[in-house]
C-alpha cells in the first residue's frame, strides 16, 4: 500500500497561505515594516498608485456631484488640516468687541504709548563679555528700533542697569544674551513706573530668540531709513497674547511716518513670534483697468532685515527681580505643553 504524504498548510511553513477569494486587496499600510528591499519599493509602489487613484475617483465624484447641481452648487474649497485651523479652544481667547478687555487696555502700562503721550526710549546691553558676532544683530536692532541706545554691560548687575535707566528717563530696557557666539535669549523690561502697576515698573519678560538672519544675509535687502515704521501685530487672540503684543508694540512710537513705507511686523503663529522688518512699493502693473483705462498699480515688498524669531518663556510683575518678584505667567512645557494642538497666545 502506497503512503501518502500528508501535506500540512502553507501557513505552517512560514508562508502566506494563497488568496483563494480572488479579490484584489488594497495596500492600506505603508510597508516600511517589510525587510525585503525589492518586495518593499514593489510594494510601496503599488501603495502609491491606490493612493493616487483614490484621489483621483474622489475628485471625479466631487466634480459630478457640483455639476448635478449646476448654479445652486455651493463652492467649498477643501480647507487643508493644519495645526493652526484645528488649535485646541483656548478660555481665555478675547473678542474683538469685548468691553471689558477694552477698557483694561485702557488703563493699563501701556496705553500712554498707544495714545502717544509717551515716547519710548530703549536702553540696549548684552550679557558680560559679549563676542564680537553678537555686534552686528545690535547694529541691525538699533536700525529697527528708534531711539534705541547701546550701553556697554561691564560688571554691573541687570537690577543695577535697571534702577541707572529709571534715573535718566530711559522706557524700556533689553538685554541681550548668546550661545556660540548667536543671540539666544533677549530680556525685556518696563521700566517707567505707571499706576497700573502700583507706581513701580513692569512687566518684565524674556523671550528666546533663534533663526537670526542679520540683513547683510536677507537675499535683496535694503536700507532702511530713520522714519518711525507702521507697526502690525498679527495671531495674539488670547489674554496673554494681547498682553504680550501691547508690550512689544510699546517699543515703537504710534506716530508712524508714512512716507517711509517701513513696517516692522510681530506676527505670532503657534506661539512664535516671527519678527520682519519691511518697506512696500508701489509700481505700475501689467494689466489695465477698465473703468479709468489706466495700468493698475501693485505692491511689492523690500525686506530690510533682521529676521528674527521669539518665543516667551516668562512675563513677570515689576522690574527684573528672579528672587522675589512675582510671575505673571510661566512656561511649563510639561505641565501645559499637554497636546501639538494646544497653544497660548
Amino acid at each position: 500500500m502506497a503512503l501518502t504524504k500528508k501535506m500540512g498548510h502553507a501557513s505552517l511553513k512560514g508562508k502566506k497561505p494563497d488568496n483563494t477569494s480572488k479579490v484584489k486587496r488594497t495596500v492600506t499600510n505603508n510597508p516600511g515594516r517589510i525587510k525585503n528591499k525589492l518586495k518593499r519599493s514593489e510594494m510601496y509602489g503599488k501603495y502609491l498608485l491606490e493612493k493616487k487613484a483614490r484621489k483621483r475617483q474622489t475628485r471625479i465624484q466631487r466634480e459630478k456631484e457640483a455639476e448635478a447641481l449646476g448654479d445652486d452648487a455651493e463652492i467649498r474649497k477643501q480647507v487643508t488640516r493644519t495645526l493652526d485651523n484645528t488649535r485646541e479652544t483656548e478660555v481665555t481667547t478675547v473678542q474683538p468687541d469685548d468691553d471689558e478687555i477694552l477698557a483694561d487696555e485702557a488703563e493699563d502700562e501701556f496705553a500712554p504709548y498707544f495714545s502717544d503721550e509717551i515716547r519710548p526710549k530703549i536702553l540696549l546691553t548684552t550679557r558680560p563679555c559679549p563676542s564680537a558676532e553678537l555686534f552686528h544683530f545690535i547694529s541691525d536692532l538699533m536700525r529697527f528700533f528708534p531711539q534705541l541706545y547701546y550701553y556697554p554691560r561691564k560688571s554691573f548687575s541687570v537690577k543695577e542697569i535697571c534702577t541707572f535707566g529709571s534715573n535718566r528717563k530711559f522706557t524700556h530696557l533689553i538685554v541681550l544674551s548668546e550661545k556660540k557666539k548667536v543671540c539666544n535669549g533677549m530680556l525685556i523690561s518696563h521700566l517707567r513706573p505707571s499706576t497700573a502697576a502700583n507706581g513701580l515698573g513692569g512687566p518684565t519678560a524674556f523671550f528666546k530668540v533663534s533663526n537670526v538672519i542679520p540683513s547683510s544675509d536677507v537675499p535683496n535687502n535694503g536700507s532702511p531709513t530713520s522714519h518711525v515704521p507702521e507697526l502690525v501685530l498679527n495671531g495674539f487672540t488670547t489674554r496673554l497674547g494681547h498682553r504680550a503684543g501691547r508690550f512689544l508694540a510699546s517699543l515703537f512710537p504710534h506716530n508712524a511716518q508714512f512716507q517711509g513705507r517701513q513696517v516692522a511686523t510681530f506676527h505670532n503663529q503657534r506661539d512664535f513670534i516671527f519678527v520682519r522688518h519691511h518697506r512696500y512699493v508701489f509700481e505700475e502693473g501689467n494689466q489695465i483697468n477698465k473703468d479709468t483705462g489706466k495700468k493698475k498699480t501693485k505692491a511689492r515688498l523690500q525686506e530690510l532685515g533682521p529676521r528674527f524669531t521669539m518665543k516667551m518663556r516668562w512675563m513677570q510683575e515689576g522690574t527684573f527681580d528672579t528672587q522675589f518678584g512675582e510671575y505673571e505667567w510661566f512656561h511649563k512645557r510639561k505641565e501645559m505643553d499637554t497636546t501639538r494642538r494646544k497653544f497660548h497666545m
